[in-house]
């Protein structure tokens, strides 16, 4: 399959996936629409890249639906010149959309495997405004906080406080939260008088490791 192939499955992907089932954010849109998906799934899966759903890939992960990708990032809201925490690099593809909205990406992934071939990734697509960690995401990164945006790309059992604790005034925090199989997609907004809690959509994501997440 040629590129021409995989850029019209793009843009038919934004437009029937994304658009038609109200995603409305210009800026969402068009960075799903420019980030190459074939090259973060498996080559054995690149003609399911724009598929409607889940893929697997390396270490027993997954890559979001599209649509996941693109609903959790509007979320967030942003404009342009924050600093964002994302917690779950995986194949990298939803840090190569942040890379493209924000100023800056720190992205923790506790898988060596995958955060080395994520970052290999992003470097060859000339995104080099994200830092890495290997190591535990659910306690945030504290030293480069406060953030003005978190993603969570894994379940949690619940909210974790450290990632509320390292929200800038104003931050959105979203996570998925609930038993294995069994969750929802949680936003909070550090408000003047305290967080925020909205309960949105019911979703189903790999465990969030960790000390404020599930053991090992």
């Amino acid at each position: 399959m040629n590129t021409v192939d995989y850029a019209q499955q793009r843009a038919e992907m934004v437009r029937t996936q994304l658009a038609d089932r109200g995603i409305r954010a210009p800026r969402v849109l068009a960075a799903l629409g420019e980030i190459p998906r074939e090259l973060f799934v498996p080559p054995a899966q690149r003609a399911s890249a724009y598929a409607d759903g889940a893929l697997a890939i390396d270490c027993g992960q997954t890559i979001s639906q599209p649509y996941m990708v693109a609903y959790m990032t509007a979320l967030l809201e942003l404009a342009g010149p924050e600093t964002v925490l994302e917690i779950g690099t995986g194949s990298g593809y939803q840090t190569a959309i942040l890379a493209r909205l924000a100023n800056r990406v720190l992205t923790i992934e506790w898988r060596l495997k995958l955060l080395n071939r994520a970052a290999e990734r992003l470097a060859a697509l000339g995104l080099h405004n994200v830092t890495y960690r290997c190591g535990d995401g659910s306690v945030g990164w504290p030293e480069r906080a406060p953030f003005e945006a978190i993603l969570v790309t894994a379940g949690a059992p619940d909210v974790p406080v450290p990632l509320v604790e390292q929200l800038a005034p104003g931050g959105r925090l979203v996570v998925p939260v609930g038993p294995e199989g069994d969750q929802v997609l949680v936003r909070i907004t550090r408000g003047p008088t305290g967080p925020v809690r909205e309960e949105l959509l019911r979703c189903r994501f790999v465990p969030l490791l960790g000390k404020a997440g599930w053991a090992e």
